[in-house]
């Protein structure tokens, strides 16, 4: 069980493929934390994308930097007691592993769901194009998705319901003696 320092705040990054339910996991747990009045941010895949890592793109090297910028940004909330929920599909074992040593409490989120389900989802079209050859580097298709070996949580939407997988977060968050 990890031990949580002090007034530090603590970071609760989602990690999975692309349409599993990271960012509506993320704003599900930062309106709760909100609710029990802890000072959150989210920190989300596509708005980061959209300011901070604009120069960036999709190639192993570049997702690297995106990584560890926004493990910087997490840091600095954290260090002055905010609480972060990041979600961002950090696809390679690396990068985690560099999220769990750089961030003193931080706690990974497997958001879980077969591609095959992912791909029926598609919300955003992305699956569609990436598999008629409009996105290269697309992760779970032309790039791998490295799956977390030891995530601290696991959650499967395409077996719960957003709620249900906020209640066994909040769970094990309690369980942890986090909130």
């Amino acid at each position: 069980m990890t031990e949580f320092k002090g007034q530090q705040g603590f970071t609760v990054w989602f990690t999975g493929l692309s349409g599993a339910g990271k960012t509506t996991l993320g704003s599900m747990l930062e309106r709760e934390l909100r609710a029990r009045g802890i000072n959150v941010e989210r920190l989300d895949g596509d708005v980061v994308r959209r300011g901070l890592c604009r120069d960036l793109g999709f190639s192993r090297e570049d997702r690297m930097k995106n990584i560890e910028r926004v493990c910087f940004v997490a840091r600095l909330l954290n260090r002055n007691g905010i609480w972060v929920t990041a979600s961002f599909i950090t696809p390679y074992r690396l990068m985690r592993s560099l999220l769990r040593k750089e961030l003193p409490n931080y706690v990974e989120v497997y958001v879980q769901c077969p591609l095959s389900v992912l791909m029926k989802r598609d919300t955003k079209g992305l699956y569609r194009k990436a598999l008629a050859g409009e996105i290269a580097d697309f992760t779970g298709i032309s790039d791998p998705f490295e799956e977390p070996e030891n995530p601290d949580i696991v959650v499967r939407t395409d077996r719960e319901t957003p709620e249900e997988s906020l209640a066994g977060i909040i769970a094990q968050l309690e369980e942890r003696n986090m909130i």
